[in-house]
């Protein structure tokens, strides 16, 4: 069949989406354009592409072969057309894939900065710890730590070297003790971190005289939000483990203490990362150059 790049394009909208009526939100459309134009699509190709339900939308397996065929070269159709019209100030919209412990991005100032410099630019940060295929799922960028991007991918740093850091409230400390070697960890209450239901807790990393080790503490409370982590940590909740520059703040005003500071080492930071393209959208150029002058 000659392909129609409009049905192409609503197709994977609601592949991305899951749902009709977000599909059609994204793309400005009404949700039954959106419903017709996937029906169309799976008429003209004599399969099935999605299973509807009265709430969201499924891939079919041929429906997730078709999404992974066509992800890619849509976006690069988008990029070329986004060239051609690049006579004025970037424009249009800008998703990044954020990770949730990726302090310098999320704290408010650079995204604040980044939109009031580019008023054109609508950005869309979703925060997530999923491993996930920034191409296939649609984004333009994404923001992680350096150890976990994928080596076909251009980085550019966001933040310098990282490391994170075991913390506790004074008033634990002085109702518990003090843990004077990371071992000493799975005889606390702790506050533990995973990406998602069903998901180990994250093991706790630490080094001794240049080897690198790891403490398997069994948490009390865990959770995937580090806000929550935090506030029982300030509530006496126990000992919690993360990116020091998310403890920071409440390190320096004396409500936490950093605990261990002799085992915890240095590694990669930050990084803004994006397929490698031979023509940037303008958008994404303006993104990098900003995340780029605000490290000088």
């Amino acid at each position: 069949m000659q392909p129609d790049l409009n049905l192409l394009r609503l197709f994977r909208a609601v592949a991305e989406a899951d749902n009709f009526r977000a599909a059609a939100d994204h793309l400005g459309v009404t949700r039954s354009a959106v419903s017709q134009g996937v029906r169309r699509l799976e008429d003209a190709l004599g399969i099935a592409l999605v299973q509807r339900s009265t709430r969201s939308v499924r891939l079919t397996e041929a429906g997730m072969r078709l999404y992974r065929a066509i992800a890619e070269p849509l976006a690069a159709i988008a990029t070329a057309l986004d060239e051609v019209m690049d006579d004025g100030p970037p424009r249009g919209l800008l998703r990044v894939a954020v990770t949730s412990i990726a302090e310098r991005f999320l704290s408010g100032p650079l995204v604040a900065g980044f939109a009031a410099a580019h008023p054109g630019i609508t950005l869309d940060v979703t925060v997530t710890d999923a491993e996930s295929d920034i191409v296939a799922e649609g984004f333009d960028a994404g923001v992680r730590l350096g150890e976990v991007i994928e080596q076909d991918m251009v980085a550019v740093p966001l933040t310098g070297a990282q490391r994170q850091v075991a913390v506790a409230a004074p008033a634990y400390l002085a109702r518990y003790g003090t843990p004077t070697h990371p071992r000493e960890l799975v005889t606390h209450r702790c506050i533990g971190w995973r990406p998602a239901p069903g998901v180990a807790p994250y093991r706790w990393e630490f080094a001794e005289d240049g080897r690198e080790f790891d403490v398997a503490v069994e948490p009390q409370i865990t959770t995937n939000d580090m806000l929550l982590m935090v506030r029982s940590a300030l509530a006496g909740g126990g000992v919690t483990f993360g990116m020091e520059a998310t403890f920071r703040p409440y390190i320096e005003r004396g409500e936490l203490v950093a605990l261990l500071q002799d085992y915890l080492p240095e590694f990669a930071g930050f990084f803004l990362y994006f397929p490698t393209r031979r023509n940037q959208p303008a958008k994404l150029r303006a993104l990098v150059e900003y995340v780029r002058a605000s490290r000088d």
